[in-house]
């Protein structure tokens, strides 16, 4: 109950105090490319339960088409797809990304109690189907905005180290855990450092 007390309140803080930014950055995605301002995708939450995720779209319409061409080019280890310089990203969504405005709808996702403000963070239900039982623990809480692999180096960090910190926090969880990461999380997004 305290947790999701304390969900309600940071959403519901940054969800008005942020709400400039959404305009604009509604607008510079709107302005820039064509298609919608957001990004509706399916995620894995709690127990594997599927949920919509809400981001603000960083990536041509064309993005999912694109990735098979793109596969020889993941410079992430495990299910995960990352590559530093993806050509599916547009101008507005490099920086969005950058600095994890493109996260910012997911304080809906928080408000519908479908996330966590920390917590592990959602896979794709893809990468969940190639889980083993312990990497399958990271879905045994509510998925989360930031968490310690955001801290930590984000995509500079291969997926094992990923799961590993996740984990770790599975285990050590407490209000003031939370409270860290969140504290930690502002000089982290500021810095830019592993975000692509």
């Amino acid at each position: 109950m305290a947790k999701r007390g304390f969900d309600l309140v940071i959403a519901s803080v940054l969800l008005v105090g942020t709400m400039p930014l959404w305009l604009g950055v509604a607008w510079l995605i709107a302005a820039t490319t064509p298609g919608p301002v957001l990004l509706r995708q399916r995620r894995c939450g709690r127990g594997g339960r599927h949920f919509t995720c809400y981001k603000f779209r960083s990536m041509v319409m064309q993005a999912e088409a694109l990735r098979g061409e793109l596969l020889v080019l993941n410079e992430m280890s495990g299910p995960v797809f990352k590559i530093r310089r993806d050509p599916r990203v547009t101008r507005v969504g490099r920086w969005i990304r950058k600095t994890s405005i493109d996260e910012l709808p997911q304080l809906v996702n928080v408000l519908r109690g479908e996330m966590s403000i920390v917590g592990p963070r959602p896979p794709l239900p893809a990468e969940v189907a190639t889980y083993d039982t312990q990497v399958w623990r990271r879905l045994s809480v509510q998925p989360g905005l930031t968490c310690l692999w955001q801290i930590s180096g984000r995509s500079r960090i291969g997926f094992d180290e990923w799961v590993s910190l996740d984990l770790e926090y599975i285990r050590r969880r407490s209000f003031w855990l939370d409270l860290e990461i969140v504290l930690r999380t502002i000089p982290a997004v500021l810095s830019g450092r592993g975000a692509y």
